[in-house]
């Protein structure tokens, strides 16, 4: 078997010396911006989206090597590991091949099975199992408990309350079936294959609890739905476990059985499977029905059951996997929209009765002035509202106005449009801002201790106008799962969803950079190599001692070491009043005797090369190179050098509302409107075009070609021109779609989707007879008579 580090080179398709240089860089502390970042070198150029991939694989297969090795420790104490189990254990490539090995040898409670081997009737179930020709009443007479023996040794027997003597055939005939069930349920490779066999061919039933219909009603979609294990997407997959954890929904999964079966008594295919493993073949020998029926009972109550279980517990898992990568993508989107910029900004969190809440801040986002003002019903102070507004605007130098996009936000826009028309002198600029998050950021104890003596209402307004001047300072404060752009979010493993969702913020805040002098402790703490304790110890220096004028400073804050140094220096800037211009750069503090070398071979000073573009474009890296520093880093730094501390978010847009469009009511079909994108799922895109829902392009009417996945076309905070398709009023749902040269007859024409109605989940025809549903005989249950069973064998041979 390969090891850890050749089998995730061969994954991420690089080159194992990659992988280790990472992981030795990984687990002496270094993280995965500062390695994709400051030592390409190292990694052979590895970047961080591979880095991300190799770090969870890792960890899965460091816990899979810790997992085998337990394993084998457990077996060879029990004194039952052979050759040929321990290479199979260290072969084993997944979680689920270790523990179909390990399942045999697991500790568990006595069962049935080990009782019976207890009472002595491992020999008859071995004996039957061997030589259907006997007579199994006959053959179990062997095994019955005599009085004199039960003097001398009590034997337990299998029943529901196990007692001393196995007295009768039937009780004996029950041991061995327990017994052989046991056997054959635990076989790793019959598990493996019968689970693979599923995993292709099992249909997966849905259907409503009793009683449950209005209660569930948002759910009826699934009430009676069958669809291809293999084919369900993520996202339905997430709604049936929604639906049967509040009780509205059950499930199933299984096979088809054809009818007839083998021989005419096996119907199940992984019965047949069963039976050709152990050799059983029914000749109509007298232990050939009870064979079968061991067989049969052995699939419907052991493996089903437990196979059926892991194959849903799998589906959770992928599907979760798939929804926290789709919020992942949507965050990082969101993390890295485009700035306003330094520009003072007056804050609305609109309101009706409440009133709409005015927070002022200036052009670093310090906070100025607040107020309360009434245009609306019941008070409708439209004019005293636009005069206090402005009062403020001129008071502060105010550029922007952002309106948070809650409740009464069309028509507080409408207001700001007004105070615009009203006042030109004041050249202000409104902007519509999503919210999502902000009331949890006001109620937090960040906030509280921000600001203390600010009503909570207030402090939401702050950082609406926050948001708008840089969404990536605002979002760190709050939890990624409050900002509402992912799929099913508090329905996942919350420890993936956290673990992934931090990932994404650190890759943004160190992709970005942050102004040392100007960040806050909730921003600092995702910067490389930080944590909250040091990014508090850094604001308490700074607002101790003043700003900091250099990147060495940094080194006198507490608990800053060498190698937090190392790994946070290079991602912390000081734009302003700096005493190196290379402090104001992603230029690694270890890299400025290099950028120093540079300028000195062309007779140059490194403040006279910061951003003459000329001059670096002439210079051949290659000349530069030396055994520390090689041609990536070296490429990178003259990158750096020509636009010092560079943003790599895009230019700022705001998507224009349509005017007299502030509800859904007022939406009409083929309507043409831009809107912001607020999500963005696997079946398609939400749009925020102003009427407080947003609308669902659905993936075939995001463009003119085929689209496998949305993100491929568009993003969270992209503005989008919208056609509408469909409105439905009642139950709060706009179809939009993006292709808006088609009509609704083209559409039709070609079947395509035009609403949400035909969104719903439709019962695919999975072939032509749907499944039958199985009857699961229970473990209590009354079994077949012996004779019964070759009554009915015998009938089937016979034909």
């Amino acid at each position: 078997m390969l090891s850890i580090e050749n089998r995730i080179a061969k994954e991420l398709d690089v080159q194992a010396k990659q992988v280790i240089a990472a992981i030795a860089l990984l687990d002496e502390g270094s993280t995965v911006p500062f390695i994709s970042r400051y030592r390409k070198e190292v990694t052979g150029g590895l970047d961080d989206t591979q880095l991300r991939s190799l770090e969870e694989r890792l960890k899965y297969l460091r816990e899979l090597e810790d997992r085998r090795a337990s394993i084998l420790n457990s077996i060879e104490e029990q004194g039952k590991l052979t050759d040929d189990l321990s290479k199979a254990i260290a072969s084993a490539e997944t979680k689920n091949t270790l523990e179909d090995l390990y399942l045999p040898y697991k500790r568990k409670r006595r069962t049935k099975g080990q009782i019976a081997i207890e009472s002595g009737l491992e020999p008859l179930a071995d004996a039957l199992l061997a030589d259907p020709s006997l007579e199994p009443e006959v053959e179990a007479v062997k095994y019955l408990t005599t009085a004199a023996s039960v003097t001398e040794a009590p034997i337990a027997v299998v029943t529901d309350t196990p007692i001393a003597i196995v007295t009768d055939i039937k009780a004996a005939l029950d041991g061995a079936r327990a017994i052989l069930m046991e056997r054959f349920a635990e076989h790793a490779g019959l598990l493996a294959a019968t689970r693979s066999l599923l995993e292709q061919r099992a249909i997966v039933s849905v259907n409503v609890a009793k009683g449950k219909e209005q209660e569930g009603a948002k759910f009826q979609d699934y009430f009676e739905y069958q669809e291809p294990y293999k084919n369900i997407p993520p996202h339905r997959a997430l709604a049936i476990f929604r639906g049967r954890n509040e009780g509205i929904l059950m499930s199933t999964l299984d096979l088809e059985t054809p009818e007839g079966g083998w021989f005419g008594v096996l119907a199940h295919p992984c019965e047949v499977m069963i039976a050709k493993q152990w050799g059983i073949t029914p000749q109509g020998r007298p232990a050939d029905a009870w064979l079968v029926q061991v067989v049969s009972w052995t699939w419907r109550i052991k493996m089903l059951l437990h196979i059926s279980g892991d194959l849903m517990f799998s589906l959770r898992e992928k599907a979760e996997a798939e929804a926290i990568r789709v919020f992942s993508m949507n965050l990082k989107d969101l993390l890295l929209a485009a700035p306003a910029g330094a520009k003072a900004t007056l804050g609305l969190d609109p309101g009706i009765r409440t009133g709409v809440k005015i927070a002022v801040v200036d052009s670093t986002g310090q906070y100025l002035d607040q107020g309360t003002v009434y245009p609306h019903a019941p008070k409708n102070q439209w004019d005293a509202s636009i005069a206090e507004i402005a009062m403020l605007a001129k008071k502060h130098n105010v550029e922007l106005l952002a309106i948070g996009n809650g409740t009464a936000s069309r028509e507080t826009d409408k207001l700001a449009g007004d105070l615009i028309k009203r006042h030109p002198e004041l050249k202000l600029t409104k902007i519509m801002v999503n919210e999502a998050g902000a009331s949890v950021y006001s109620a937090s104890e960040f906030a509280a201790r921000e600001f203390p003596d600010l009503d909570v209402t207030i402090r939401g307004a702050v950082s609406i106008a926050r948001r708008l001047q840089d969404p990536l300072a605002e979002l760190v404060k709050i939890e990624p799962k409050s900002i509402g752009v992912g799929q099913y979010q508090h329905d996942v493993n919350q420890y993936q969803l956290g673990r992934s969702l931090d990932a994404v913020i650190e890759d943004c805040v160190n992709d970005v950079g942050v102004d040392l002098n100007m960040a806050s402790m909730p921003l600092l703490k995702r910067v490389s190599g930080l944590n909250e304790t040091i990014a508090g110890n850094i604001v308490a220096h700074r607002n101790l001692h003043g700003r900091f004028t250099s990147r060495e400073e940094l080194k006198s804050v507490p608990r800053l070491g060498d190698k937090t140094f190392e790994q946070a220096a290079g991602f912390l800037r000081i734009i302003v009043d700096n005493t190196n211009p290379l402090d104001a750069s992603g230029v690694h503090p270890e890299a400025y005797s290099l950028v120093a070398t540079i300028a000195a071979s062309k007779g140059r000073v490194v403040d006279s090369i910061v951003g003459d573009s000329v001059f670096l474009r002439s210079l051949n890296p290659e000349d530069f190179v030396t055994e520390k520093f090689g041609l990536p880093t070296i490429t990178d730094i003259i990158s750096e050098l020509d636009k010092p501390g560079r943003d790599p978010r895009p230019e700022f847009k705001t998507a224009s509302l349509k005017d007299g469009v502030e509800n859904i009511k007022d939406l009409s079909e083929d309507m043409i409107l831009e809107g912001t994108v607020t999500n963005v799922t696997n079946f398609g895109a939400f749009v925020d075009v102003g009427v407080h829902q947003d609308g669902l392009v659905h993936i075939s009417c995001l463009a003119d070609k085929f689209v496998d996945d949305p993100h491929q076309v568009v993003k969270a905070g992209q503005i989008v021109k919208v056609k509408v398709l469909e409105v439905d009023i009642p139950r709060k749902r706009i179809a939009l779609t993006m292709k808006l040269q088609e009509t609704k007859q083209d559409r039709k024409d070609r079947g395509d989707y035009t609403g949400h109605k035909k969104s719903a989940v439709t019962k695919p025809a999975v072939t032509k007879s749907q499944p039958k549903k199985q009857t699961r005989q229970a473990p209590n249950a009354k079994p077949m008579t012996n004779n019964a069973m070759a009554e009915k064998l015998a009938a089937a041979l016979k034909k």
